[in-house]
C-alpha cells in the first residue's frame, strides 16, 4: 500500500463514517499535514457549488473546511441527487448528465470506474494523505459488481480501510463480525482496524466483547469514540435535526419540511443566532405562533408544492403572511411563492404547470440549463424595512434551473451582478432568493430578527451573532480532540505508512 490514503467504510448508512472523516482530517491538520477528502460516490440532496460553477456533495465539503482545504469537485466525482419516480440525478464532475433510474444507472457505473481512478490520482498527487469515505456497507453483496465508492475504490487508491460500527444500532458485534464474513480473502485483506462508534456508557463494559471481536476477525479494534452530539451540516435528510427544535428563545423560526427538501443547510445558522428557536414543520398546527416561516430549497419543487398543499401547509402560510407575518422562501421555496409555475419541458416534473402559493408577482419557468455559481449579492430596496439595510453584501451560492417572470406587484430587494435575484411583495414581509448561504455570517438574519421583535415589541437579543465559520471550527476541533482521545492514533498513522 502506498501510504497516501486511509480509508473509511461502514457496517450501513448513517454509522457515522462523514463524521470520523471530518475529525480524522482536522487531526491530520493540526499534525501538520496536507490531507483532502474523497467520496466517489455520493447520494444526498444537499450539495454545494464550488468557485469555479462545480457542484458536490455536502459531506465533502464540510470535510475539506475541516481539514483546511478549498472545496473542489474532484472531492465527489459522482453525486446522485434523487428527484422523485425513482430516478435520481446524475451529477459527473460537477456537472448535471441527465436522470437515470436505479437501473439505468447500475448499467452506466462502470464507464465512471477509469473517470473516478483518474480524479482520484490528480487529487492524491497533491497531498500527504486522502482521507477516503466509503458508502453503505461493503457487505452488500449483491452490489459488488457494480462498485465504485467501497472496495473497488479501496483497491484503485491501493487505500487500507478502517470499519466502522454504529453501536447506538445495536447489535455492532454481529455486524461488524458479519461484514467481515461476507468480504473476499483480497477485501479482508485491506481492512486493518475497526472503530466502535457512537458509544454510550463506560468503555470496561465493553472489552470482553472487544477482545472476543478481536479473536473471531483477527483484527484490533483501534478505538471506541462516545456518542457526540455533533452540530455539523448534515449530509442528506436523514437527521434528527428534524424532529426536535433547536436553540432557544423568544424568536420562533419554523421550516416547512418538503418530500425533496434540499439544502437545508441554509438554516443551521439559525440555531447559532441568540434567542432564536428552530423547527421543522410538517403538518398545519405546527406553523402557529410562528414568527418566521421559512421555505426551503427542494429538488422538485412543483410535486413539493402538491404535497404541501395536499397536507393542508399552504393555508397557514398565505394566512401568516396575509396578517403581516415574515415569510421568505429559497431556491425552490423562492418559487413557490409565485403566482405559476411551469415545466412544459418536465424537467422537474411529469406535470406541466402548477398554481404557485400567490405570494409574490411572478411566473416561474424550468429549463434544462441549471445555474450553479458562487455569487455575491447586494441589498438594493427602495422602501420598507429592507430599505434600512441596502448595501449589504450576501455572499452564497446558487443551484436552480428555474427562469423567473416578474409582475408589477415584484420589489426587487437583491441584485447579483446588475441583475434582480430577490424579490419581496409591497409590504416587505414575504422575500424570495436563490442564493443559498446568506444566513452564514449572520448579519442578514440579525436584520430579520430585529425586524420580528420589533414588530412583537420585544427587546433586541443582546448577544452577538456567531458566524457558521467560526462555528464549525470550534465544532471541528471539538470533535478531533473527542476522537484523538478515542482511538489508537499511532496505529492509525502506522497503517497509513503501511506499517501493520
Amino acid at each position: 500500500m502506498r501510504g497516501k490514503s486511509l480509508m473509511i467504510q461502514g457496517t450501513a448508512s448513517s454509522v457515522g463514517k462523514s463524521v470520523l472523516c471530518a475529525a480524522l482530517l482536522r487531526i491530520f491538520k493540526q499534525d501538520g499535514w496536507r490531507v483532502a477528502p474523497f467520496k466517489a460516490q455520493n447520494m444526498a440532496l444537499n450539495s454545494f457549488v464550488t468557485k469555479d460553477g462545480r457542484e458536490m456533495g455536502r459531506a465533502q465539503v464540510t470535510q475539506a473546511q475541516a481539514a483546511g482545504m478549498e472545496p473542489d469537485v474532484r472531492m465527489n466525482p459522482v453525486l446522485l441527487k434523487p428527484t422523485g419516480d425513482r430516478r435520481s440525478q446524475v451529477i459527473v464532475d460537477g456537472r448535471a448528465i441527465g436522470s437515470m433510474t436505479a437501473m439505468e444507472y447500475h448499467r452506466f457505473k462502470p464507464q465512471l470506474r477509469e473517470k473516478i481512478k483518474a480524479t482520484y490520482e490528480a487529487l492524491e498527487s497533491e497531498v500527504d494523505c486522502v482521507v477516503i469515505e466509503g458508502a453503505g456497507s461493503p457487505a452488500e453483496i449483491n452490489l459488488r459488481e457494480g462498485d465504485i465508492v467501497n472496495m473497488s475504490m479501496a483497491k484503485a487508491a491501493d487505500a487500507p480501510v478502517i470499519l466502522v460500527g454504529d453501536i447506538n444500532l445495536g447489535g455492532v458485534f454481529a455486524s461488524l463480525l458479519g461484514t467481515m464474513m461476507l468480504l473476499t480473502e483480497e477485501e479482508r485483506a485491506r481492512v486493518k482496524g475497526v472503530i466502535i462508534n457512537k458509544f454510550r456508557g463506560d468503555v470496561k463494559i465493553l472489552e470482553p466483547g472487544l477482545r472476543m471481536l478481536e479473536d473471531r476477525i483477527h483484527i484490533p479494534v483501534l478505538g471506541v469514540v462516545p456518542w457526540m452530539d455533533v452540530e455539523l451540516e448534515d449530509e442528506d435528510s436523514v437527521t434528527e435535526r428534524f424532529h426536535r427544535a433547536s436553540g432557544q428563545g423568544d424568536l420562533d423560526a419554523v421550516v416547512v419540511r418538503l418530500p425533496h427538501i434540499s439544502n437545508f443547510t441554509d438554516f443551521q445558522a439559525l440555531t447559532l443566532q441568540p434567542g432564536v428557536r428552530v423547527r421543522y414543520a410538517e403538518k398545519p398546527e405546527e406553523l402557529a405562533n410562528a414568527d418566521l416561516i421559512l421555505l426551503p430549497g427542494t429538488k422538485n419543487t412543483m410535486e413539493d408544492l402538491m404535497a404541501l398543499r395536499n397536507r393542508g401547509l399552504d393555508a397557514p402560510i398565505i394566512r401568516h403572511a396575509r396578517k403581516g407575518g415574515l415569510v421568505m422562501g429559497i431556491c425552490g421555496g423562492y418559487q413557490m411563492l409565485g403566482n405559476t409555475l411551469r415545466d412544459p419541458g418536465h424537467v422537474e416534473s411529469r406535470v406541466p404547470e402548477v398554481a404557485g402559493l400567490g405570494l409574490l408577482d411572478m411566473d416561474v419557468t424550468f429549463a434544462p440549463e441549471k445555474r450553479t455559481v458562487q455569487s455575491t449579492g447586494t441589498i438594493e430596496c427602495p422602501s420598507g424595512w429592507l430599505k434600512d439595510i441596502s448595501g449589504m453584501l450576501l455572499d452564497g451560492y446558487e443551484i436552480h434551473a428555474g427562469h423567473n417572470a416578474f409582475g408589477p406587484e415584484c420589489v426587487p430587494w437583491l441584485t447579483i451582478g446588475g441583475e434582480i435575484d430577490g424579490v419581496c411583495n409591497p409590504a416587505g414581509n414575504v422575500i424570495g432568493t436563490y442564493l443559498h448561504g446568506i444566513f452564514d455570517d449572520g448579519q442578514f438574519f440579525s436584520a430579520l430578527a430585529a425586524r420580528i421583535r420589533k414588530a412583537k415589541g420585544i427587546s433586541e437579543a443582546q448577544a452577538p451573532a456567531q458566524t457558521m465559520e467560526q462555528f464549525r471550527e470550534k465544532e471541528f476541533d471539538r470533535i478531533a480532540d473527542i476522537v484523538r482521545a478515542s482511538i489508537d492514533m499511532d496505529a492509525i498513522y502506522q497503517i497509513i505508512r503501511g506499517e501493520r
